[in-house]
């Protein structure tokens, strides 16, 4: 038997699924690798001004005609005096019992962020970071391979996060955690960060040095304040104006993409903007240093 036979084989759910950004509404695309427990999907956007209701599908197949049986509908309706949700199963070509949700914290104009996770026998829905809803399963989550987006919505990003139970029996990697970039970063070049945060966390860093150990642009996420902030070399800090996705004992996984200009962040599959530096400096990176209250499951350059 030869080493390679030893390892355990990274399972295709650990991959992610690239965020969509701004799509047109409707709005439908597969979901890679279907729903499983452990998945997340994350939505954010906002609610028009003039909206009367909009609804996020969780479909078993794509074709219009005849309507595919939808495993899990979420939808908001606004045009009670009394916003609410309703939700609900389409099988067979018939709607099932539906079941209302009343005081969803959504109104015309907000902005707002929607997790749907999705567990061995029903789907949890919060808004906002507060949990909304829960929701059991009357398909099987085997069947659900398609999302669908539809209504009155604006939609700035669309998500999908594998909190995956491998995850859990994967090595760890030790922290501080620092990883060779031979070539420094180019256009195109991806570095992926997944882990777990620990229960009493302080701070998590991502810093990118040079071949001097000067440290051009680092990213921190402080747990004290609940802030995720860009700080330059010489101590200049640029705050992330956007809800703060670090939570205690919760995966994450952050993605850094280089492009030309400087370095666009995701996390959780949620774009979060990008930082500026100019194409010299990121060649003449060599360092991924990776500090904090963390565990660390891949990290890959």
């Amino acid at each position: 038997m030869s080493t390679d036979e030893h390892l355990d084989p990274i399972p295709d759910s650990f991959i992610l699924q690239p965020p969509v950004f701004h799509p047109v509404i409707p709005y439908g695309t597969t979901i890679f690798g279907g729903l499983y427990a452990g998945k997340m999907v994350t939505l954010q956007g906002v609610v028009p001004l003039h909206a009367r209701r909009f609804q996020v599908d969780f479909q078993c197949g794509c074709c219009l005609h005849p309507q595919p049986d939808v495993a899990f509908r979420f939808s908001p309706r606004f045009y009670t005096v009394k916003p609410h949700v309703i939700c609900n199963t389409h099988q067979g070509g018939l709607w099932q019992k539906e079941i209302r949700w009343p005081g969803v914290a959504l109104q015309r104009g907000d902005s707002f962020l929607i997790l749907f996770l999705f567990e061995n026998e029903e789907v949890k829905v919060s808004v906002n970071g507060q949990h909304f809803l829960h929701y059991r399963y009357r398909l099987p989550l085997s069947r659900v391979d398609t999302l669908d987006i539809s209504g009155d919505i604006l939609v700035k990003a669309v998500g999908f996060l594998n909190i995956n139970p491998f995850l859990l029996y994967s090595p760890r990697l030790e922290v501080p955690c620092s990883r060779a970039l031979p070539r420094g970063l180019w256009p195109g070049q991806v570095i992926v960060v997944r882990g777990l945060v620990l229960k009493e966390p302080k701070d998590f860093t991502l810093s990118l040095k040079d071949g001097t150990t000067h440290v051009p642009v680092t990213l921190r996420a402080s747990f004290t304040d609940r802030t995720l902030a860009w700080v330059s070399s010489w101590g200049r800090k640029k705050l992330i104006s956007a809800p703060f996705l670090f939570h205690p004992q919760r995966f994450f996984e952050v993605l850094l993409l280089c492009q030309e200009g400087g370095l666009k962040l995701a996390l959780n599959g949620q774009g979060l903007g990008a930082t500026s530096l100019d194409q010299k400096a990121l060649e003449q990176l060599r360092e991924l240093r990776i500090s904090g209250n963390v565990h660390l499951y891949c990290v890959h350059c």
